[in-house]
């Protein structure tokens, strides 16, 4: 969990008093190292597991700090937005039963925040990318009360000195710019712990770098943002983009995100990447919890290190190096930051299993992972996967390259099961793990999948919110039903899931059509005539260079201009501007319905351009979108009656 009593430091001197308590620790952590001061032959595992909270609509819930106040129980505590919670697992000394007592743990603790939630009308939500979240939904008012969310966005905002561009291109695209660093909380993960030993460290921890591409292929659960179709893991795009603080710079100059795989193998010790870390990235946080670790050292005890595990807690390594300390000893742990959240629990352990196992396996068959494959690979590996899931292509050991699907099926869990064998797993547990694994590889049917396949199903019912809206509330039927299933046995979501109708067309954001056909006011106003043939509409929008509504024009004013035409015997080019409506009225995306009728009625209008608070034009609503709903209220109404 991240250090809450932390700030961004006030002025240059702090940072520089800081800095040098980070480099402090950084030698101490080198002199334990030297010493042989940290613990060995013990193998522990563990988890955080980060959900989102949502109302009966589907939509996020910003109820975090209630729902921990009911819960109470410091498992549980905040993450970056008021509609999420994490909570941490006791950790696990490895053991037969190890799995089933995480999977077991995790569903106490996730029964006892849903039945925290309920008392406050909130269900709880395991998924990657919550699907009906929006731009909206991210505003500083989201932001959980704590001073270390609110310091982290400032610091970030001033080392970046601009909006954060997200850019994400897969089926659809996504191009966005905000202000704040809220769109990382759009992201939610199952992050899994696992002890090694320092001499052991550089060999186990390019493992799970070499690894990471397959085991997430097999685990994606976040093929949508904002209503648009990206990577089948997008949280990995999303994350890098919306933690990103660089400024451009020289083409000549290579930089590194925040959040990254990684440049290269790991070739010595842990402090390699320590050091790299506080040498690329600059303090972004301050804490008080001074400490002299060498004096601590001196007296036998073990320094908490607390200025470097700060600083490590603002770099987002995919695959991170923590220090911990347990019983009075110090040591290592990676943590995989890479699998979603959800969609079910023992999905997430399943994942958790097959990671485990080839971080084992591999240890033992492989002496060094970096001679037989290349990094860059690995690293392709991770974004392919990311991208495509178990569609992606990956280059392997020795230079072979194969199919993602048939990677895991064919080679990796066997190699798994042999890893977890090895650790002294249980064979039940191994077989209903990597059982899960196996049937996800084999059809398919990725929590990714489960989701497009759905929203495919939906395609010519509903509104999107609706449709989105099912897909949530789908998701939380089915983790938390009498009898939960593996996400490769789920049925698809119907729109009948979606809830009462109504919540999803109360506002004109929710109706509106957002694929738009536009024209500027100098070009040739028989394209627009063509344009309403060829589309079958009867509006288009004109918009400036910045996306700004500057009129409208309509399929009357186009019959006025060919009739003018045709009694004058004229046949020069007419620009837009020409014909245009200049004065517009127009809604917001939050306006009601109700009130988008009532202005319609009143005006004797057809149709109502849809702009943000700059005016730039994100939509449209006709008098057709609201016939539907329009029947609908009557349908209710003579049903009432």
């Amino acid at each position: 969990m991240g250090e809450h009593e932390s700030r961004r430091p006030a002025d240059p001197e702090e940072l520089r008093a800081f800095t040098k308590r980070v480099l402090a620790d950084l030698r101490a952590l080198e002199s334990m190292l030297d010493e042989g001061r940290f613990e060995t032959g013990v193998r522990r595992i563990g988890a955080e597991q980060e959900l989102f909270l949502v109302d009966r609509r589907g939509r996020p819930a910003t109820r975090a700090m209630e729902v921990l106040e009911e819960v109470a129980d410091d498992h549980f505590t905040t993450e970056l937005a008021s509609f999420n919670l994490e909570f941490n697992l006791d950790p696990l000394e490895l053991g037969p039963d190890c799995l089933s007592r995480m999977e077991a743990d995790a569903e106490g603790l996730l029964a006892k925040v849903r039945d925290a939630a309920r008392r406050h009308d909130v269900e709880v939500l395991l998924t990657g990318i919550l699907p009906t979240l929006a731009k909206k939904d991210l505003s500083l008012d989201s932001m959980a009360p704590v001073p270390r969310y609110h310091a982290l966005n400032e610091a970030m905002n001033r080392v970046r000195g601009q909006n954060y561009s997200i850019r994400i291109k897969g089926r659809d695209e996504l191009i966005v710019h905000h202000d704040n660093v809220l769109l990382e909380s759009c992201n939610t993960s199952f992050q899994v712990h696992f002890q090694v030993s320092p001499g052991e460290f550089v060999k186990r921890y390019n493992i799970a770098q070499a690894v990471a591409a397959p085991v997430l292929a097999v685990a994606t659960n976040s093929p949508l943002l904002f209503g648009r179709q990206l990577w089948r893991e997008t949280r990995i795009a999303l994350f890098q983009q919306s933690i990103d603080i660089r400024r451009p710079t020289d083409d000549r100059r290579d930089s590194t995100a925040r959040v990254s795989f990684g440049r290269d193998w790991v070739r010595s010790s842990v402090l390699e990447i320590f050091r790299e870390d506080v040498a690329r990235f600059r303090v972004l946080l301050a804490n008080d919890k001074r400490e002299d670790p060498f004096e601590s050292l001196a007296g036998g005890g073990c320094p908490g290190l607390y200025a470097l595990r700060l600083h490590n807690s603002t770099v987002y390594r995919w695959n991170r190096p923590c220090y911990g300390i347990s019983d009075g000893k110090p040591h290592l742990r990676i943590e995989n930051r890479v699998l979603p959240a959800g969609p079910t629990v023992v999905d997430q352990i399943a994942n958790a299993a097959f990671w485990f196992g080839l971080m084992s396996a591999l240890a033992s068959e492989v002496d060094d992972i970096s001679r037989v494959l290349d990094f860059d690979v690995a690293k392709e590996n991770f974004l392919a996967a990311a991208r495509l899931g178990l569609g992606a292509q990956f280059g392997w050991l020795e230079g072979e390259t194969l199919p993602a699907q048939e990677l895991v099926v064919n080679r990796l869990l066997e190699l798994a099961r042999r890893g977890l064998d090895e650790m002294g797993i249980q064979a039940t547990d191994i077989d209903r793990y990597l059982g899960i694994i196996e049937e996800r590889a084999t059809t398919g049917r990725t929590g990714s999948q489960w989701l497009v396949d759905s929203l495919r199903g939906m395609r010519e019912v509903g509104s999107p919110s609706e449709r989105l809206a099912a897909l949530t509330l789908g998701s939380v039927e089915r983790q938390s039903g009498e009898c939960v299933q593996p996400v490769a046995r789920w049925t698809p979501a119907t729109l009948d899931e979606a809830g009462r109708w109504k919540d999803h067309y109360a506002t004109v954001g929710q109706l509106m059509t957002t694929d738009l056909f536009t024209v500027h006011k100098d070009e040739l106003v028989d394209l627009v005539a063509y344009m309403m043939d060829w589309r079958h509409i009867r509006h288009v929008p004109v918009e400036d260079d910045r996306h700004r509504l500057v009129g409208l024009v309509t399929h009357r004013s186009i019959l006025r201009v060919v009739a003018s035409n045709l009694a004058r015997d004229r046949d020069h080019p007419i620009p837009v501007s020409d014909v245009m409506q200049r004065d517009v009225f127009t809604v917001r995306p939050a306006t009601s319905t109700l009130d988008a009728m009532r202005q319609m009625r009143e005006r004797r209008i057809s149709c109502l351009p849809v702009t943000n608070e700059d005016g730039v034009l994100v939509g449209i609503v006709t008098e057709r979108d609201l016939m539907g709903i329009a029947g609908q209220l009557l349908e209710e109404f003579l049903a009432d009656t």
